[in-house]
């Protein structure tokens, strides 16, 4: 009885720390909406996943279970007049179909294979100055419409100007011990996948640069596709500029080892944490007690050193605004104006 009362009592605090999309459809999202509006901006994004395909919703795509062989995608997301949202911000729509005056909604969706998804990122780089990739990796607690509405957020916000990459790693988006469990044993079984990825654009003529942006647990898959593509070919290549690790949930330990695993040939990673990260927090807790690099206080050591020695640039993000686990993405503005006085491009 013990043992139950406190899994249950950590489940809720899980589902306080962690948040949840409150609002958004429960199903049918990623379903083409026909109507348009003036004034909206559209998101043309590639996919890749190794989440099953739905067969249940045809506005699911892919659902959170684990596939063996990897899928291909691509979705374009209109998204509503500035005036009629606040940067940093998803507008899901209250009910089905949205409207593209107010709400976040989806304007295509189609199945690809690997070699049309080649084909798209060569089209996409065609035009002057968009061969740089942006791969995004999502984190904990995202279902595939979750992950692929925050990435045309922050595409369209931070006004990138490079062709945008989905990497979706199959999350069961449920706030519970055990979802995070499966989430965390999938992270870690798609990090070949997401390497195979990367290597596939770098391999691309058209494509000159890639850079990754990772996010909490998604840094699990990142950090390991990198160390494990160092060890078989000796360096990551030199084509992957600038890797991302937002709210990363990765042991500082873990940390050390997978940036000494990559070798000195590397790309030019930076930080972004915050002390005041609860979903972090409990992470550690659950974790057995062992800080996350996304909430330690880079300013302090035996991080500054630590961090230093492995040249990671480190923005201490605690005092903006925003929930501590996603502000890098809500108060992206400031956060844009940090890495432009960095000189990271």
């Amino acid at each position: 009885m013990m043992q139950k009362a406190l899994i249950t009592v950590a489940s809720i605090s899980l589902s306080l720390v962690l948040g949840a999309c409150a609002g958004r459809p429960s199903q049918g999202v990623l379903v083409p909406v026909a109507q348009s509006a003036e004034g909206t901006s559209r998101v043309d994004m590639l996919i890749a996943t190794t989440r099953q395909r739905s067969t249940a919703d045809a506005g699911e795509m892919f659902n959170g279970e684990r596939a063996e062989e990897i899928s291909y995608a691509a979705i374009t997301i209109s998204i509503p007049p500035d005036d009629s949202r606040e940067i940093g911000t998803i507008n899901w729509p209250a009910s089905l179909p949205g409207d593209p005056q107010r709400d976040f909604v989806t304007v295509s969706a189609d199945y690809l294979n690997k070699q049309k998804l080649s084909a798209a990122v060569s089209a996409a780089a065609k035009p002057a100055g968009r061969r740089n990739v942006l791969i995004f990796v999502h984190g904990f607690n995202n279902r595939f419409d979750d992950a692929v509405y925050r990435f045309a957020q922050v595409v369209h916000d931070a006004q990138v100007p490079g062709i945008p990459v989905l990497f979706t790693w199959p999350s069961r988006g449920e706030l519970s011990l055990s979802a995070y469990a499966y989430d965390r044993e999938s992270a870690n079984a798609s990090s070949n996948a997401l390497a195979q990825l990367i290597e596939m654009l770098a391999a691309n003529p058209n494509v000159k640069d890639i850079n990754i942006v990772a996010h909490s647990m998604g840094n699990v898959v990142t950090l390991e596709a990198l160390r494990g593509m160092a060890s078989r070919r000796g360096k990551i290549g030199a084509k992957v500029k600038n890797v991302m690790l937002v709210a990363p949930d990765v042991g500082v330990d873990k940390f050390r080892t997978e940036m000494q695993g990559m070798g000195q040939s590397r790309p030019r990673f930076a930080l972004f944490a915050s002390q005041d990260d609860s979903a972090l927090n409990f992470s550690k807790t659950i974790g057995g007690g062992i800080e996350r690099i996304g909430a330690v206080d880079p300013a302090q050591e035996p991080y500054k050193s630590d961090l230093s020695q492995e040249n990671v640039e480190a923005f201490d993000l605690t005092k903006l605004k925003g929930g501590a686990h996603g502000r890098a993405f809500e108060d992206i503005t400031t956060v844009m104006t940090m890495i432009k006085d960095r000189g990271i491009e």
